[in-house]
């Protein structure tokens, strides 16, 4: 951030006692408590609609960071040089711990209450979030298309390094699993009924613990599609953390069905979420857009441990697949 935080912050209604610099934001105590400033990149729609459903979501008995409207009654606040900025109310405490099932079954019924209170939202939603309802689909035919990418180029290698051979060898195992899950949500189609106000990156990062309760923070990436899409990430990162612990991801699926009852439907799409091999397509779409002359011993142990919870994954998902049916 070039400007000085102090400029920004005199377009609010704020007394500011002192600011720290974070994590591509800064951190501000004022005389009405802890706020976060951070660069905002959308529409003005998009942060107005954000900034309304964050204050239903409040009023609705959810810890989140709302958003502190200006002076002149904006959702964000604009530099010299037409950058913009939100501020959001703070909430310092601990994130949750990938370790702890007590953290991760507390963050999931979180999860639920959250949905819960959105589907409450009795505003309208901007057209611009309804036009993306096929964007899974979408989404994953586009990954289909980028693994078939990275194998013809490096098919058409004449010397490839260890990454290389060990993608040549997995490719037509993960390849076919991303296509058969592909083929289930063209069966699915589209139900408008499963369709709502998501957070968009629900993971452990992004729920606090913190003494107003548990938190949730950084909504900009909100979407407005199946609900169980937050599920379903925030399951993938709890199992990729604890080896795709199958007992582990039924009781997430529980706890959050204990609070908001997920239809058969839900879970078919939660089955697809968790179906697709979303790893392995990220492990090589970040190879195929990095420096390829560079061998990074990271790519490989990553795709090595991938490969090496594969079976454990599968376990999970076959009991998630008797589950939906």
């Amino acid at each position: 951030m070039y400007n000085r935080p102090e400029q920004i912050l005199e377009q609010y209604e704020l007394e500011v006692k002192s600011i720290s610099r974070g994590r591509d934001s800064y951190q501000c105590d004022t005389e009405q408590g802890p706020k976060i400033l951070r660069e905002y990149r959308g529409s003005k729609e998009r942060a107005g609609f954000l900034a309304d459903m964050l204050d239903h979501l409040s009023g609705q008995g959810r810890t989140v960071e709302t958003v502190m409207r200006t002076k002149e009654g904006e959702p964000f606040s604009v530099n010299e040089e037409e950058t913009k900025y939100i501020l959001y109310q703070a909430f310092p405490g601990a994130e949750c711990d990938t370790k702890n099932r007590a953290d991760m079954l507390s963050a999931v019924r979180e999860l639920a209450l959250l949905h819960q209170s959105a589907q409450n939202y009795e505003g309208s939603v901007p057209e611009f979030l309804k036009s993306g309802q096929n964007n899974l689909l979408l989404l994953y035919e586009k990954r289909n298309r980028e693994l078939n990418k990275v194998r013809n180029y490096i098919r058409a290698k004449k010397k490839k390094n260890d990454f290389e051979m060990m993608f040549a060898v997995w490719y037509p195992e993960y390849v076919k699993k991303a296509q058969e899950t592909t083929d289930i949500l063209k069966d699915l189609g589209i139900q408008e009924q499963l369709i709502g106000f998501c957070h968009g990156d629900y993971n452990q990062h992004n729920v606090i613990f913190s003494r107003e309760g548990i938190a949730v923070v950084h909504f900009e990436n909100f979407l407005y599609q199946e609900s169980v899409g937050d599920l379903a990430n925030f399951i993938r990162k709890m199992m990729e953390k604890n080896n795709w612990n199958a007992g582990l991801g039924m009781d997430l699926i529980r706890g959050y069905d204990r609070v908001r009852k997920l239809s058969p439907e839900e879970l078919k799409y939660l089955y697809v979420y968790l179906a697709y091999p979303e790893k392995f397509w990220k492990i090589a779409n970040r190879y195929y857009n990095s420096h390829k002359a560079w061998l990074s011993g990271r790519n490989i142990e990553k795709l090595e441990k991938v490969v090496a919870q594969e079976d454990a994954r599968e376990q999970f998902l076959q009991m998630l697949f008797h589950f939906t049916v």
